[in-house]
């Protein structure tokens, strides 16, 4: 069994390959550019992928090919009605980072409601040291416990956030599809409005594109902390940044960009040195063990394959 990995980069050098290696034989490139793609998917019998675009412009060169394994849960970047119609199964990997995102929410959550990066500022710049006070508890900050939290999208992180925030005391409010028992559900707007953080959780699609925006982002409360760990386009970039410098947003935690990497002319680079914004490079997912847990999966996934299953298909 021929295997390639086309963009083994995206995924960390620090991970154990072995399961993959012990299925066939295995060629592994770092990047894989849009121009590189025909050549490098000639002979494989699997690819691997994470990022690369397999479409009608290159799939008809992958003359061998029986299986794509995508190594995330989204899949937009394959043309999966290619794939039916020609065969070809295609399997992605879901619920693998749950818990590593999660983790950067709430760790962005409490960091910005507590000022973290202010008083460690503080101290560091020398000006604690000079104050000759014992303390310092400017700019004020309250106990999470007192504080409402919205949260767009209530699937398998959403929830444990959700759980996370009402464990520490919060009122939880979600915006969900289809409600729940165990959590009020509200509108997108009203939890715009009666929330003091909002952390969304959703998938990009025509509904959620620019879902947080000048509107909504008005009909926040001062002061209301904003994270995106979803997809950048959920929310409407030049609002958002224009929420932070008037002050309506009191704390912005951003993993996601519109266009990724950020750009020079990102509507954020106004923002790189705001001490209330927290601003990180789309690693939510990528806890060592989440990413090992993902190559493990694909191994599996392979495997099923082989053995005639069809675990994890989407086609």
């Amino acid at each position: 069994m021929k295997i390639s990995i086309l963009d083994i980069a995206t995924l960390g050098d620090d991970l154990n390959f072995d399961a993959i290696h012990s299925l066939g034989t295995v060629t592994v490139y770092d990047l894989t550019r849009q121009e590189d793609v025909i050549e490098r998917i000639r002979d494989a019998e699997v690819l691997i992928l994470n990022k690369v675009k397999l479409n009608r412009d290159n799939l008809p060169y992958a003359e061998k090919l029986k299986l794509i394994c995508i190594t995330a849960t989204g899949f937009d970047n394959v043309d999966l009605d290619y794939c039916r119609e020609h065969g070809i199964a295609v399997c992605n990997v879901a619920g693998y980072s749950t818990d590593s995102v999660v983790q950067l929410t709430v760790a962005m959550a409490f960091s910005l409601a507590t000022n973290l990066n202010t008083f460690d500022g503080y101290v560091k710049s020398g000006r604690y040291t000079k104050s000759g006070v014992f303390n310092c508890v400017k700019p004020v900050f309250r106990e999470i416990s007192a504080l409402n939290w919205g949260v767009v999208g209530l699937g398998n992180i959403g929830r444990k956030v959700a759980d996370i925030a009402k464990t520490m005391g919060c009122r939880v409010l979600a915006c969900k599809r289809t409600p729940v028992a165990d959590y009020p559900c509200v509108d997108i707007d009203t939890l715009c409005r009666e929330s003091d953080i909002i952390s969304i959780h959703t998938p990009l699609s025509n509904e959620t594109y620019h879902l947080i925006d000048e509107n909504r982002l008005a009909m926040m409360k001062h002061g209301t902390i904003l994270i995106n760990v979803a997809r950048g386009a959920v929310v409407d970039e030049t609002a958002v940044c224009k929420a932070v410098m008037d002050k309506k947003l009191g704390g912005l935690g951003v993993d996601v960009y519109s266009t990724e990497p950020m750009q020079p002319d990102s509507p954020y680079q106004k923002l790189l040195n705001f001490e209330n914004v927290i601003f990180t490079p789309h690693m939510a997912w990528g806890a060592i063990d989440a990413r090992q847990r993902c190559m493990d999966e694909v191994a599996k996934n392979i495997e099923s394959y082989l053995t005639g299953g069809k675990r994890s298909r989407l086609v």
